[in-house]
């Protein structure tokens, strides 16, 4: 019997308007690999650009979500790293942010990147099983994928810096208490409930939907100011649209809008 593990892969496919990315590398505990993590920006690429997807869904195979970065991979001699491509969307969303809604569900241990994959998304839901840690300074380096301000963003500085700094392990109650997920479900439900939400997102019209996302990431990009401003590139985008006369009508008839984003 071979003791060769398969390689690890990330792999999309869509249906009824949501893509589904699942990361698959269950004997290495979900690790990435370089080639996984070009795998996942080319299918958030993917939900990005086409406009026949709405909204995206991330999921992992097996008991554990992922234990961080294959570090050999990456830092060791052999490390086969490379810079993705200027044009693709960046997993951490630190250069380009994918403009399309993104659920994720987590289980197990979520540890480093996983926590920073699920700070780049906008729902997040978690198992009961879910144990979370962002342990990079415990290990001589530090969280280089965004945490060092999401943390921020989502908790405030002193749950953000108790954790940052501590590198402790703890629980999907204490990630809801502090707002890095939005619900706990039991273990074995989180894909199918983070699924359910990609679709109730993606019966709302999509233009609002992406330019509403748009908007709140002026905010967090450039402040208040400039989030007001953009209201006017929010109206234009939306009230001449064929989904806003549509919304009118669903309105009036007193039944659910039909939209098809534009």
């Amino acid at each position: 019997m071979s003791d060769v593990k398969p390689p690890g892969r990330v792999h999309a496919g869509a249906e009824d308007r949501i893509l589904r990315i699942t990361i698959d590398n269950v004997a290495r505990r979900n690790a990435f690999s370089p080639e996984m993590m070009r795998e996942l920006s080319d299918a958030l690429t993917w939900l990005d650009r086409d406009d026949a997807l709405w909204a995206g869904v991330i999921v992992a195979e097996g008991e554990h979500f992922t234990a961080g970065l294959d570090m050999p991979k990456f830092f060791g001699p052999d490390a086969t790293d490379r810079p993705l491509p200027a044009d693709n969307v960046d997993p951490f969303g630190l250069t380009r942010r994918c403009s399309k809604p993104l659920v994720i569900a987590v289980q197990g241990i979520t540890y480093t990147l996983g926590i920073e994959l699920l700070l780049a998304c906008d729902i997040a839901i978690a198992a009961d099983t879910a144990r979370f840690s962002q342990l990079e300074a415990k290990r001589g380096i530090a969280p280089l994928g965004g945490a060092h301000f999401r943390f921020l963003q989502r908790m405030g500085w002193g749950d953000a810096m108790y954790h940052l700094m501590l590198c402790d392990e703890f629980d999907a109650a204490r990630a809801l208490k502090i707002g890095l997920v939005q619900e706990v479900v039991p273990a074995g439900r989180e894909a199918a409930r983070a699924l359910e939400i990609a679709e109730a997102i993606a019966r709302n019209a999509p233009l609002g939907v992406q330019v509403t996302k748009a908007g709140a990431l002026t905010y967090l990009r450039e402040g208040e100011q400039a989030a007001i401003d953009f209201i006017a590139t929010m109206r234009a985008r939306v009230l001449g649209s064929e989904d806003a006369q549509e919304g009118i009508r669903s309105f009036i008839e007193r039944r659910p809008g039909v939209f098809r984003g534009r």
